[in-house]
């Protein structure tokens, strides 16, 4: 079984390479050549297939996009044509309602099967006990088998429409990344540096410092990505900042019976999963920064 990975050289292309290594022949084609032992390379613009890009596509059984939003589309109409009747194509966007239609279309025209992945972490985190977003756009056996090899992996595969994927990533991702660079902007404001911060820095500080220089970090295409794509991004955006707003009008005003609501109406849509929530805190607190020590 051979799989091409179209962006074979990216981090989340190399995941899914590696992934399907132990299944047959595996090739990256991308712009820059990818280093992943026991893989075949091919240097190659997607949005141009070159002769030698064409010629393993119509041999894949499977064709995974992973690639960033501007290009994937492109990608996927000018790579369709080469693909065989009865492979899967596979993309990896975080936002997924734009390019869904692209890719049944191309599965349509070609007979192939066709699903929308999205891994909800790092890719050098590795597999095991995160989860994965799956779409399944034109369902069938290699679609299984696929997210067979990801649960066989470790990951968990959660199943959601397209819809139902940017409105939970909106809050997941988008809301998330914005509320940590908004904490870094107020912690810039603050004036203290790193080295006061973390002398003094109880847990949750610390851990938010810790997301944020992961954020700082990372590529800020990803992110950008996530900020400006997600059609449900600017709403989640919306409710942080009328969230913001509600709690600096219950303090200066001095409405404490209105922040204790707002407690509970927040314990409260935790539900039951509120108590786990907090020992899985507990366990984090319990971590030491070996710089403190």
């Amino acid at each position: 079984m051979t799989t091409v990975v179209v962006g074979g050289a990216g981090e989340v292309g190399g995941l899914l390479a590696r992934l399907r290594l132990p299944d047959g022949p595996v090739v990256c084609a991308d712009v820059r050549a990818a280093e992943i032992p026991g893989t075949a390379v091919i240097v190659a613009d997607a949005c141009r297939p070159s002769a030698d890009l064409l010629g393993v596509l119509r041999r894949a059984d499977t064709v995974v996009f992973a690639l960033p939003e501007q290009v994937a589309v492109p990608a996927v109409a000018a790579c369709a044509p080469a693909v065989r009747p009865g492979a899967l194509l596979v993309e990896t966007l975080s936002v997924k309602e734009a390019v869904t239609p692209a890719l049944a279309s191309a599965a349509a025209s070609r007979g192939a099967e066709a699903c929308g992945l999205n891994p909800m972490f790092a890719p050098a985190l590795g597999w095991q006990g995160n989860a994965v977003a799956a779409v399944r756009v034109a369902d069938g056996p290699r679609t299984a088998a696929l997210l067979g090899s990801i649960t066989a992996a470790g990951a968990r595969v959660v199943e959601l429409t397209a819809g139902e994927h940017d409105r939970v990533t909106a809050v997941l991702q988008a809301a998330t990344h914005a509320a940590v660079l908004a904490f870094g902007q107020a912690v810039v404001a603050g004036g203290a540096d790193a080295e006061a911060l973390l002398a003094l820095a109880p847990p949750p500080h610390l851990t938010m410092l810790a997301v944020l220089a992961r954020i700082t970090g990372g590529n800020p295409e990803v992110y950008w990505d996530i900020q400006v794509a997600n059609p449900h991004a600017a709403a989640a955006r919306a409710a942080l900042r009328e969230a913001v707003a509600t709690i600096d009008t219950l303090a200066s005003t001095g409405d404490r019976d209105g922040f204790d609501t707002l407690l509970h109406g927040v314990e409260k849509h935790l539900g039951d999963r509120a108590p786990l929530l907090r020992g899985y805190c507990a366990r984090l607190f319990t971590m030491r920064l070996s710089a403190r020590s």
